[in-house]
């Protein structure tokens, strides 16, 4: 069944504007998951800055006056436009009195941003003290020696709570080649499906049951189809294909890795170092099947390169072009049966003027169960990998101010204050699953927690961002009309293979 209307809903609402959409609930949105795809902040927030920017952005005021520490930080307008509540928590949590944390935005992208902080960790620059990093993009600033090493600042308990305690995807994305931790996460981000409970309980399933028991790619479409056609909604099931950030280090990856594959054989191994010797198995069969799977979704079995063991018609053909807002803002409204999104879109849509109750959460589908994946840490439910790391620049004069204030931000308490005022998740399974006061968003801790359990990153090396364009581009054209996801990914082989033997580290 193609989609029935598409010109209501494809708009893009930039970052700043979901806070206010959704200000009622006491929570707001964090960016979602992948570089490159999600506003970091506009760069132009009220107040007075003090150039520690570059001219880049713009301090909100509040608590940069007065006298004491002022550490410069680099925040996202989740927390910038919230600066002096921010300041009372971690004061409240042990950070001394007379430290002031203050805060500025830059640029418009995450691209932006990684690109500011090149400039100025290059140029040797002492402020700003500490930056928030995309886990997508850390561990390059590991390798380039441009971020402090955590082991050798931090006190032994604090380094121990974050090794033992916070979520090991979130830990890895910001530790060295060398073992250390070189970020101190701050929140983790993890897809999950979203789905209209209300039509699928009419449909007569119960997908509540699934909240920490994913469901199989294959029994998700086929029930997926079957509620689709009762409703009269536009859409079936939508995500994201276009091609960009958001299909190599999430969609695709999700696609592939619950079916076993892998972009450079065992991921454990492989994510983040090796490049030039690790295997490139992006054209194995389980990463083909994967894509015809996906193929289906959106053309139907009878099309070309497809499966009919899956529900088939369910996605439009729009998706190619749709990233994370023009798939989310149909399904706010009440228009489609399911939603592959980041937690910010929880948030959203489960308002009382959106879907409210009648908005679902369960984790991720799989391709093949746990444990029967070509590689080890492949097949079963497998969520994305986003989220951010507090960065501290190596050359700050306000280092002991700098542990005081992570210090603070490990305290449970505080990360679930945070949680209510940002909704940016704890960084801490257990204090996400402890979270189930905080409105909206604490409706679905234990999905989200184990979404957060069974995630994987990108394979994040310096050589990610060209890899990064070829894979979107073959895995965009192999969902498309006339896509074949063998030669596509036969065609990407060979691409990965040339980018991995001329890097010259």
């Amino acid at each position: 069944m193609p989609a029935k209307n598409n010109d209501d809903d494809k708009r893009s609402i930039e970052r700043r504007h979901f806070i206010g959409a959704i200000a009622g609930t006491g929570v707001a949105t964090g960016l979602s998951g992948c570089s490159g795809d999600s506003n970091s902040g506009n760069g132009n927030t009220s107040g007075n800055g003090n150039g520690s920017n570059g001219g880049n952005g713009n301090s909100t005021g509040g608590n940069g006056g007065g006298s004491g520490t002022v550490v410069e930080m680099i925040a996202h307008d989740e927390w910038a436009d919230v600066q002096d509540e921010v300041n009372t928590m971690l004061h409240q949590h042990g950070m001394s009195e007379d430290i002031t944390i203050e805060m500025n935005t830059v640029g418009q992208t995450t691209d932006d941003q990684q690109s500011q902080y090149r400039q100025w960790l290059g140029a040797g620059r002492s402020t700003p003290d500490i930056m928030i990093f995309d886990s997508g993009w850390t561990i390059p600033f590991i390798v380039r020696d441009q971020l402090l090493n955590l082991e050798e600042t931090l006190p032994q308990d604090l380094l121990d709570r974050v090794h033992n305690d916070y979520f090991e995807a979130s830990v890895n994305s910001a530790t060295g080649p060398n073992g250390d931790l070189y970020g101190f996460p701050i929140y983790p981000d993890f897809p999950t499906i979203q789905y209209r409970r209300d039509l699928v309980q009419d449909a007569g399933y119960d997908w509540e049951q699934y909240a920490t028991e994913p469901m199989s790619w294959e029994q998700f479409s086929n029930e997926l189809k079957d509620v689709y056609e009762q409703s009269d909604v536009e859409y079936g099931f939508n995500t994201q294909h276009v091609a960009a950030e958001q299909l190599s280090c999430c969609v695709f990856n999700e696609y592939l890795t619950s079916h076993g594959g892998a972009f450079f054989g065992n991921p454990e191994e492989n994510l983040y170092q090796n490049i030039g010797e690790r295997p490139v198995t992006i054209n194995e069969e389980p990463v083909v099947q994967s894509l015809e799977m996906a193929r289906t979704f959106i053309h139907g079995s009878d099309a070309p390169n497809t499966n009919g063991d899956y529900g088939g018609n369910i996605s439009p053909e729009a998706v190619a072009q749709w990233d994370v807002e023009e798939a989310r803002a149909p399904f706010t409204n009440g228009n489609a049966v399911a939603l592959r999104n980041w937690p910010y879109s929880i948030a959203i849509s489960g308002t009382e003027d959106n879907l409210g109750e009648n908005q679902g959460v369960m984790p991720m589908p799989y391709g093949v169960p746990e444990g029967e994946g070509e590689y080890s840490g492949t097949g079963g439910s497998i969520a994305a990998l986003g989220g951010w790391h507090v960065g501290v620049n190596p050359n700050s004069e306000k280092i002991d101010a700098v542990i005081e204030m992570l210090q603070a931000m490990q305290n449970d308490e505080f990360q679930k204050e945070n949680f209510g005022l940002t909704g940016w998740m704890p960084p801490v399974p257990e204090v996400l699953e402890d979270s189930t006061d905080v409105e909206i968003m604490g409706n679905y801790v234990e999905t989200l927690a184990y979404a957060g359990e069974h995630s994987i990153a990108r394979p994040v090396t310096p050589l990610w961002p060209q890899e990064s364009d070829a894979i979107a581009q073959s895995a965009n054209e192999a969902l498309q009309s006339g896509g074949n996801p063998a030669e596509q990914m036969d065609q990407l082989a060979d691409r990965l293979e040339a980018i991995e033997n001329d890097f010259e580290g």
